[in-house]
């Protein structure tokens, strides 16, 4: 979104400036040549006057300077000419010359460039050619144009002032008109953020006409991925129940009279199948709890206290369940996963403990997850091996050895570690830390 207000931005500044600057370059030479032509009528009127001023005298051809205005004689008052009679060898100039020499423009009427005048004066030359007492008469005129010039400038700094101040209103016009025109997007966006986080299973439909294929398009592919999780999980389902069958016969074949006499084949063919059960089932919750969760639903830590609550019936209210849960924290990793670490862990610890379990989480450059109990704990050189999917320590306390394992498999895909310490409370602690979203691997069990 920023980029697309950037790139709007930028090609609006570009072409307000190019036609800017083209409007202003057209405009000055508009202006100037106006007052060129303008000009080029006053001087041929003057070209004329001074030729009207040529008299017949008792030596010949003079000039009546009597009918001279007075410009052309103050000194440097910026209007001059002068005047040639090139078979006499004849020349006049204006006396505002002063020392300065006037140039004879190369060809007749108005000279497109400027000539240099005395003190610095940039002078407009006009020369006009003419018949007087069968004489042929050159008359040069210029006229100082650094006034115009600068007026000129005045107008175009004023001009430009002018338009930068309409290009800055342009541009925060533009600036509130995109971004009135692009909420929707930002809209869009937020939805889609929100379908990740699991608060939404469907955009808005109502939109503007641009976006409709859009959100059309997104909300066919929710309902299409919907659909195929569904089909996923009932095909799980129906596979789970149709396995159950076959394999209680197996179990039941394990136990007949004929296997008593191979105690270590019946042994780990029962220790096989009790496996496959507890896999068995453990595929089949997870497909039952997925249904009822929204695609990429994330956990709401509060939710927790009730998971607490819940193994404290099922291990006896002899047993405190701990929580310190923050409020309001969300731990954007599947829902699902995450409910089966926490039972895994706190199941566990409740059968562990004897008085006490402890849950804590907390947000420090990640997730912090620590389960302790006051249990026996585990001897730091035992602590590895009951991470491994089916180890025990003791074959007494109900449980296939699943547990740790399980949550280790959630936690690798979350890119998070798993660490066995001694607890405070004198049992095992298992310290999870799991990274902020975005860092480490992709987590491989979200939907």
């Amino acid at each position: 979104m920023r980029s697309i207000q950037a790139r709007l931005r930028i090609g609006l500044v570009t072409i307000l400036l190019a036609a800017g600057l083209l409007l202003v370059l057209s405009g000055a030479w508009l202006v100037d040549h106006a007052l060129r032509r303008y000009l080029e009528t006053g001087l041929r009127g003057e070209t004329e006057n001074l030729l009207a001023a040529l008299v017949r005298g008792p030596h010949g051809l003079q000039l009546d300077e009597g009918r001279l205005g007075s410009l052309y004689t103050r000194p440097l008052s910026g209007r001059y000419f002068l005047i040639e009679i090139p078979a006499l060898d004849i020349r006049w100039r204006s006396r505002s010359l002063w020392d300065a020499q006037l140039e004879t423009p190369s060809a007749e009427g108005l000279t497109e460039a400027l000539a240099d005048g005395p003190s610095g004066q940039r002078l407009l030359t006009y020369r006009a050619d003419y018949q007087r007492y069968g004489q042929r008469v050159r008359v040069t005129v210029a006229d100082d144009y650094n006034p115009l010039l600068a007026s000129l400038t005045r107008i175009l700094g004023l001009g430009a002032l002018l338009g930068l101040a309409t290009l800055l209103l342009v541009l925060l016009l533009q600036r509130l008109i995109v971004r009135r025109a692009l909420r929707p997007l930002d809209q869009v966006r937020e939805q889609i953020a929100q379908l990740h986080q699991g608060r939404r299973t469907a955009l808005d439909a109502t939109v503007p006409a641009e976006l409709v294929p859009l959100v059309a398009e997104m909300n066919g592919l929710l309902r299409h991925t919907d659909e195929g999780l569904k089909r996923a999980r009932h095909g799980i389902g129906n596979l789970g129940h149709a396995l159950k069958t076959p394999l209680a016969v197996l179990t039941s074949l394990a136990e007949r009279p004929e296997l008593q006499a191979l105690p270590d084949q019946r042994d780990v063919l029962r220790e096989q199948l009790a496996r496959i059960r507890e896999r068995l089932e453990r595929e089949l919750r997870r497909a039952r709890l997925a249904g009822e969760a929204l695609p990429g639903a994330h956990l709401e830590v509060a939710e927790l206290q009730e998971l607490c609550a819940l193994l404290r019936r099922v291990h006896g209210e002899h047993l405190t369940f701990d929580c310190q849960l923050p409020e309001g924290l969300r731990l954007p990793w599947d829902r699902e996963d995450l409910l089966e670490l926490f039972g895994n862990l706190l199941d566990n610890a409740g059968k562990w403990a004897t008085q006490r379990v402890r849950l804590e989480v907390r947000q420090e450059e990640g997730y912090l997850i620590l389960v302790e109990d006051d249990g026996p704990g585990v001897p730091e050189g035992e602590r590895q091996a009951i991470l491994s999917r089916g180890s025990r320590l003791d074959e007494a306390v109900a449980g296939h050895g699943l547990g740790l394992g399980i949550a280790r498999d959630i936690i690798d895909g979350c890119a998070g570690t798993l660490e066995l310490e001694t607890s405070a409370l004198g049992g095992l602690a298992v310290v999870i830390r799991l990274p902020a979203p975005g860092v480490g691997k992709k987590n491989s069990f979200e939907r």
